[in-house]
């Protein structure tokens, strides 16, 4: 998948009362701090979508994957904060790196303002078709039986708590592979390279439609609508509770006021209306407006809970 540029006008759409072009630079680029596939390139792109329909402007949706989104977050801490530059803000980026790692490049609350969040999301855990793991009481007991021979693939933070979490909870230890991208590690998977991945709902969603992988179990408060059938991780650890993070929109710190104000309320409209709505429901999120300080409040708060997790896991910072 390569960059592309949404070039359509809001003259030419003939949207009543849309957003002047001049509310926004007439280029904005998207850093996305990971390789396209996973989720945070497609809702990145999804909000380039309205974005450009609403205001005219024309979206570059920019991959820099690397370092468990650190390049990416970098190259964007530089950038501009007139609103030529957005980021695609993850679990990862704002949330799990500040307890990964022992120093940081950046700071995810003193260089960023977030200006919206797509909504809670949920995870499936995934195995190959013809996996012998019918359900995750399967892995586990097979994990418990064989400490350290199965192994999960991860490619940021929020695919590889999870299995750490579940190893320690269960007594099944996992072993975590390290992978650069999403891609290599689903092919993996599907080879038969590894047992079983943490991913989330939007980017292993495609690949359980398609038929290429199986979900044993989601994570959740409540099961998917998409996926009825597939049970919750707590209906066999019932003690598993691991945040769902978030996905979202941020800009370089110093942005003025009316610039952050304006982004939020576009970003509430996209999230809250069709069909990017729809589009989110479908992919598990559960989207609803929020206002810049409760944004502010929610990462604070999130960034705790992963702190907490990442203990609990016993991952040691790098």
């Amino acid at each position: 998948m390569k960059r592309r540029e949404c070039l359509l006008t809001a003259a030419a759409l003939g949207l009543s009362g849309a957003v002047s072009a001049q509310s926004l630079p007439r280029t904005v680029r998207i850093i996305v701090p990971f390789a396209p596939g996973g989720s945070g390139d497609i809702t990145a792109r999804m909000i380039g979508d309205f974005l450009n329909r609403r205001t005219g402007a024309s979206i570059v949706v920019d991959n820099k994957p690397g370092a468990n989104g650190i390049i990416g977050v970098e190259a964007a801490k530089r950038s501009p904060n007139d609103g030529s530059v957005l980021l695609l803000a993850t679990t990862s980026t704002h949330l799990a790196n500040p307890s990964l790692y022992k120093t940081l490049p950046y700071d995810p609350e003193k260089d960023f303002n977030l200006v919206g969040h797509f909504g809670g999301g949920s995870m499936l855990v995934l195995v190959r078709p013809g996996s012998k793991y019918r359900t995750l009481a399967d892995l586990v007991a097979d994990a418990r039986a064989h400490p350290d021979k199965l192994n999960y693939g991860h490619f940021n933070a929020s695919s590889n708590i999870p299995g750490a979490i579940v190893g320690r909870l269960t007594g099944g230890r996992l072993t975590p592979i390290p992978y650069k991208q999403i891609g290599s590690a689903m092919t993996d998977l599907i080879a038969g390279q590894l047992d079983v991945i943490f991913v989330d709902s939007v980017a292993g969603d495609a690949y359980v439609a398609s038929g290429q992988l199986r979900a044993i179990a989601a994570a959740g408060t409540q099961r998917l609508p998409k996926y009825p059938n597939v049970p919750l991780i707590t209906e066999t650890i019932p003690n598993y509770e691991v945040s769902m993070g978030f996905l979202g929109i941020a800009v370089p710190k110093g942005a003025s006021p009316a610039l952050l104000q304006m982004l939020n309320d576009l970003i509430n409209e996209a999230i809250t209306s069709d069909p990017m709505k729809t589009q989110l429901e479908n992919l598990g999120f559960l989207p609803r407006r929020m206002t810049l300080a409760e944004l502010s409040a929610f990462v604070t708060r999130e960034r705790a809970a992963f702190k907490e997790q990442v203990e609990v896991a016993r991952i040691a910072p790098q």
